[in-house]
This record gives structure tokens, C-alpha cells and sequence, in this order.
């Protein structure tokens, strides 16, 4: 079945790096035209430089997606490049410091928040217009599997992956009616370069580390790059509200 992704506007934020960066690349090898968002300058431009490479179509966005200016920039740049949004796709995230609730400052849990549920928010807010006015749009959030339960990572990633989740059933159910479809994938263990901020021999290290014994291989970037683009594409056409792990069955057991 065809994915109908070519000559469609994607946006895939964190695309300057591992999953993101490997997403980006996989819709451009579909055919999609790319605006590739990220935090860190050199990431994005080695990937619209490898965009290029397989003949792709990219520009790049550098900024905090927890800004509304940088969100405004994001889609704006977009549409008046692409001509619209056809797909979302938010993976940028970042991780706490496997930090239970009793070690968890201020500071930690309003960032961890902020990026990992917020700014997704913001985005998916800037872009709805657009994708209504089309009558059509696919998002996928990379949500994780501390989304699915609560003993995989510290309090604040729990918690805003977790609302990712709520986020992506209230968006799949509201938005269904003008042709928007909303799903996530939730990943396992991957082979990323997403930093480990766990802090050693506290209490949320102490208990929460010996929960990823359960993983006999970590998923590529591009498996769960390939997931990502399944959601996306027109393959997955009556699919809507779905969280998909990608973890090689450990959330299964």
C-alpha cells in the first residue's frame, strides 16, 4: 500500500539527532518535504545535510519549542515553504534524573514538563488550523514506555509522558470529525545518543535501575523511525488513538 507521503509538509521536531534525525530522512526517502526542528544548530543542518544526500527537500528551525515565537517560526516557515502541514511529528524530549518524587527540585520537574509536554502542546496547537483547513493531518508523538507505567524513569518524565498519552487520546477523539488522526509510539530500550541524567546511588537510581533488566536488545533508530512513519502514512489510514510500543515486547510481560 502506497504511504502518501510524497510531496506531503512534515515537521519532526529533536530531528537533529538519533530517532528524530533518522525519521526525517525516512520521510524525505517517502517523497515528503521536511522542516527539521532542534534545539542545537550543527544537529539540524548535519541532518538537511543528509536529507540531502538521499535527494530530499529540508529546512531547518533552531530553538526551544517551549517558546512560543520559536512555535510560531516553526510553522510558519512551514507553510509559507511548503504550502501547509500535513504531518506533526514531536520527538524532541528530554529525560529527568531517574529523580523520585522526594528528589525532584523545581528546576527539574516545570523543564522536564516544559519540553516534554509543553511544547508538544504549543506546536500541536499552532499547526491544528492549518491541518483543519486542509481537512486532513497526521501527528505521532514519540511518547515512551514511562508513559505506560510508573516504574521505567524518575517522576517528572513519568508523569509528562504520561500526558503525552492523554494528549494524543484527547486529540485522536476531538479531532477525528475534520480528518485529523493523532497516535504515538511508545518506545523501549533504543539506540540513541539520549543522554542518561540518572544520578547514582539515590533513591530513585537505587529502585528504578534494575526495572530495564527486562531488555534483550535495544531497538534501532531507524525501527522505530520506521514505526513513526507507518502512523504518519496512509497505510495507517483507520488507525487513530493508538499507542504503539516498540520495545520488543517488554511492555507485554
Amino acid at each position: 500500500m502506497s504511504t502518501g507521503l510524497e510531496g506531503r509538509s512534515v515537521i519532526v521536531t529533536g530531528a537533529g539527532s538519533g530517532t528524530g534525525r533518522a525519521t526525517a530522512v525516512r520521510f524525505a526517502r517517502e517523497g515528503a518535504y521536511v522542516l527539521v526542528a532542534d534545539l542545537k544548530r550543527a544537529g539540524t543542518e548535519e541532518t538537511v545535510k543528509a536529507i540531502a544526500e538521499v535527494g530530499g527537500t529540508a529546512l531547518a528551525v533552531v530553538g526551544d519549542l517551549s517558546d512560543q515565537l520559536i512555535v510560531d517560526q516553526v510553522v510558519d516557515t512551514a507553510v509559507d515553504a511548503f504550502g501547509g502541514v500535513d504531518v506533526l511529528v514531536h520527538n524532541a524530549a528530554i529525560m529527568d534524573r531517574m529523580s523520585v518524587v522526594s528528589e525532584t527540585g523545581d528546576a527539574e520537574w516545570y523543564r522536564v514538563i516544559e519540553v516534554n509536554l509543553t511544547a508538544p502542546f504549543l506546536l500541536t496547537r499552532a499547526v491544528l488550523p492549518h491541518m483543519m483547513a486542509e481537512g486532513r493531518g497526521s501527528i505521532v508523538f514519540t511518547a515512551a514506555e514511562a508513559g505506560l507505567r510508573g516504574s521505567i524513569a524518575g517522576a517528572a518524565c513519568t508523569a509528562s509522558k504520561h500526558g503525552v498519552i492523554g494528549l494524543v487520546r484527547s486529540l485522536a477523539v476531538t479531532y477525528l470529525g475534520v480528518g485529523i488522526r493523532t497516535n504515538a509510539i511508545a518506545p523501549g530500550g533504543s539506540d540513541t545518543d539520549f543522554p542518561s541524567a540518572a544520578v547514582s546511588k539515590t533513591h530513585g537510581d537505587n529502585v528504578l535501575a534494575p526495572r530495564f533488566g527486562g531488555i534483550s536488545r535495544v531497538a534501532t533508530v531507524e525501527e522505530q523511525a520506521a514505526a513513526i512513519v507507518f502512523l504518519a502514512s496512509d497505510a495507517a489510514a483507520h488507525i487513530n488513538g493508538t499507542v504503539l510500543p516498540v520495545d520488543e515486547g517488554w511492555s507485554a510481560a
